[in-house]
């Protein structure tokens, strides 16, 4: 029998041959090609030599899709691993691994990005949301608020539709000395108010402005019988107030919103959306109220435009006066809420500072009160006074009576919160 070499044709001292346990990691002793392990894992001669560069040329490099021995194909030459893809070779053969060269360089460009939409995302939040939230605050804040709408035995209820007063005082309040010059107001004291209007908004159907007469006849409470405007007048005792009251006791109509305005924020508001146009049908003149304009169409100043609503120079004195009101105020709004205003920083941000530190409103009004006030006015009204019957002289002078039925028929629309009705209405 032949001699196996201690049982199992093995070389007497133990070594394994190709077979061995650790071959794997070693060259054959055959000096055949690389295992493969070795072929994957170690670095190559020629790799070393491509990153390192031939002596005394630094130009030469290994193109890409060079092959090793064995087939293997190589990522480029530059050293940089790469993960990812299928098969061998990883970044070559995928076409679309990650790269990492070693430096940390791509993942700080990742975190710079993420910081940069961070910081993007955060201004868009600040100029979006914040600004405009601080800046409401702020001129909601700037608001005068007085105790307008009070509660009293046998105020009418909670009505649909939605009422606002709306009350120009004669207060000088903010005016210099050359101011009271130029716009002809004098020095009187205290408050009364020659413009009454009320906006009527109805749950369905178009907005009214309705005048309300100054010299309208009624029963104040505190103070008797005398013009509506007495109500106001801080003289007799009065003020927003007893004016609400009692123009509630008189209509039936409940008050939702007070607002109120003198001369210095009237001409101010004016001034900043860059004045009113006009077109008054013939010249006018009046001494007392500084004005003097001739007809046609013309932009109105601050100071203009309070001569023209102030001026009772006209055939039907205060009639005419009140038609101007509601107009010109119309028209203001109008101008006040278009979008060559609203999106004009040099306009919107003067009419906010202005018109919040001068107008004054209910303790529990707002700036979105205002706002809804304007949208509604912007919304085509219709301008109607409340109907007079006769304009008898009394003891009180000369005042306007209201015919009881077309205001009757006027305030029981308001009250239903509907539209008040072509029948009630009034030049």
């Amino acid at each position: 029998m032949a001699d196996r070499g201690n049982g199992r044709n093995r070389p007497s001292n133990g070594s394994t041959g190709n077979h061995d346990r650790t071959g794997v990691f070693r060259r054959p002793s055959g000096g055949g090609g690389p295992d493969e392990i070795e072929r994957l894992y170690r670095p190559r001669r020629s790799e070393q030599r491509s990153a390192r560069g031939p002596a005394g040329s630094g130009d030469v490099r290994r193109s890409r899709g060079s092959r090793e021995p064995g087939g293997a194909r190589r990522g480029g030459g530059d050293g940089r691993r790469h993960h990812g893809g299928s098969g061998r070779g990883g970044g070559e053969r995928g076409g679309s691994g990650r790269v990492y060269d070693g430096t940390g360089r791509s993942r700080r460009e990742r975190e710079q990005r993420a910081r940069r939409r961070r910081t993007i995302l955060i201004t868009i939040l600040v100029v979006v949301v914040v600004l405009p939230a601080l800046f409401y605050f702020w001129a909601d804040s700037r608001l005068v608020r007085v105790e307008a709408l009070q509660d009293y035995e046998g105020r009418p209820a909670e009505q649909p539709g939605t009422t606002y007063m709306v009350v120009g005082s004669d207060s000088r309040e903010g005016l210099s000395d050359e101011d009271v010059q130029e716009l002809r107001t004098g020095r009187a004291e205290g408050k009364r108010t020659d413009t009454i209007m009320v906006l009527y908004v109805p749950d369905r159907g178009r907005p009214t402005i309705i005048s309300v007469p100054r010299d309208s006849y009624v029963t104040i409470p505190g103070i008797g019988d005398n013009k509506i405007n007495a109500a106001f007048s801080t003289a007799l005792g009065g003020g927003p107030s007893t004016l609400v009251r009692t123009f509630e006791q008189e209509s039936g109509v409940r008050i939702d919103h007070y607002v109120e305005i003198g001369f210095a924020g009237f001409v101010d508001i004016v001034d900043a959306v860059g004045g009113v146009e006009m077109c008054p049908k013939e010249d006018m003149k009046d001494p007392k109220a500084g004005l003097d304009i001739t007809a046609g169409c013309q932009t109105m100043d601050g100071a203009t435009a309070l001569g023209y609503v102030r001026t009772r120079a006209s055939a039907r004195a205060d009639l005419d006066r009140i038609e101007r009101q509601r107009e010109f105020f119309s028209k203001l709004v109008d101008k006040a809420t278009s979008p060559g205003t609203l999106f004009n920083p040099f306009r919107s941000v003067p009419l906010v500072t202005h018109g919040t530190s001068t107008f004054e409103v209910d303790e529990g009004d707002h700036l979105t009160d205002l706002g809804w006030m304007a949208m509604a006015m912007g919304d085509d009204p219709a301008t109607t006074s409340i109907p007079v019957g006769s304009t008898p002289t009394l003891n009180v002078g000369s005042v306007v009576v209201w015919d009881e039925a077309a205001s009757g028929e006027m305030f029981t629309a308001m009250k239903e919160g509907r539209e008040i009705p072509e029948s009630a209405l009034r030049d």
